[in-house]
């Protein structure tokens, strides 16, 4: 087994996932320790670097396009000392730090993990209920619905909206972008019905914060609100075929069953909800 600690956290690797567990120390940033241990399997890493510096270095995970919900709600957007696949590491965890590095990529080799993106979250999201608060307000998600509640900071675009409630099935889309320079940081909700364009200070789709950089922990409910969207790169649902045409399926029991099998993997996966697995499968079937 391969590991490094330092004040930042330690990462060990048993050959199958990193495991991540951030620091104590004071200089551990607070969103790192909001999202706690954190369990990488090898098949959602893309690299891994060690970047030597004057006083010790870096360690870096670079995951796989999809692979993480947290990774993607953030889009690269966290500076290195929230990122929580990020590890500071000493001079005297130099050696270490490189036999870890040489570990993980001999396994990948071995492996043969591809680099491109996945079709499916291979890590969880944040457990909820979970709650934020930033700038003019605070979000909370139980896993079925959204709620944004107003503070005195809050816009009188927002305040005349009041608290805003969306369900899950009828959100479409999570964007957090952390603050930057005189702008904005903010948590917005895209959702299936359209709205207006507007800017976060206004949107009552959306928290907006002036100070905060992170947002406090808007990151994390971002990561919980999309793991349970349907996946980005998830296998496009499949048409419904015209009326009383057979399918190829149809004729082949064999590539039948091979679809029913994928279909119901689908659903198993949350890609396909009920419904749209039910109305499929009858379409396979010729019902």
């Amino acid at each position: 087994m391969a590991e490094v600690t330092s004040r930042d956290g330690a990462w060990t690797f048993d050959g199958e996932a990193v495991r991540i567990v951030p620091g104590h120390d004071r200089s551990v940033h607070k969103l790192r320790k909001a999202l706690g241990e954190v369990v990488v399997p090898l098949q959602a890493i893309r690299s891994v670097a060690y970047e030597p510096g004057r006083k010790g270095g870096r360690l870096r995970l670079r995951l796989r396009d999809g692979a993480d919900p947290f990774s993607q709600a953030v889009a690269g957007g966290l500076p290195g000392n929230a990122d929580p696949y990020s590890l500071v590491v000493g001079a005297d965890r130099t050696g270490a730090a490189e036999f870890f590095v040489d570990d993980v990529r001999n396994s990948l080799q071995v492996w043969e993990v591809p680099e491109g993106p996945c079709d499916r979250y291979l890590m969880p999201g944040p457990g909820v209920p979970l709650t934020a608060a930033a700038g003019d307000g605070s979000a909370s998600f139980d896993g079925e619905r959204v709620r944004l509640v107003w503070n005195w900071l809050a816009s009188g675009a927002k305040t005349a909206a009041g608290p805003q409630t969306f369900e899950l099935k009828d959100v479409v889309g999570v964007e957090w972008g952390r603050q930057v320079g005189m702008g904005y940081g903010y948590l917005r909700f895209r959702l299936r019905t359209p709205a207006p364009e507007r800017s976060p200070e206004v949107d009552p789709h959306a928290l907006s914060w002036g100070i905060q950089k992170e947002g406090g922990t808007t990151a994390l409910l971002a990561a919980a609100v999309l793991a349970r969207l349907p996946h980005p790169h998830a296998p496009a649902v499949p048409e419904p075929a015209p009326a009383g045409e057979n399918t190829s399926a149809q004729d082949d029991p064999d590539a039948m069953l091979r679809r029913l099998r994928e279909l119901g993997e689908l659903h198993r996966e949350g890609v396909l909800t009920d419904e749209e697995f039910t109305a499929a499968k009858r379409t396979l079937l010729g019902m």
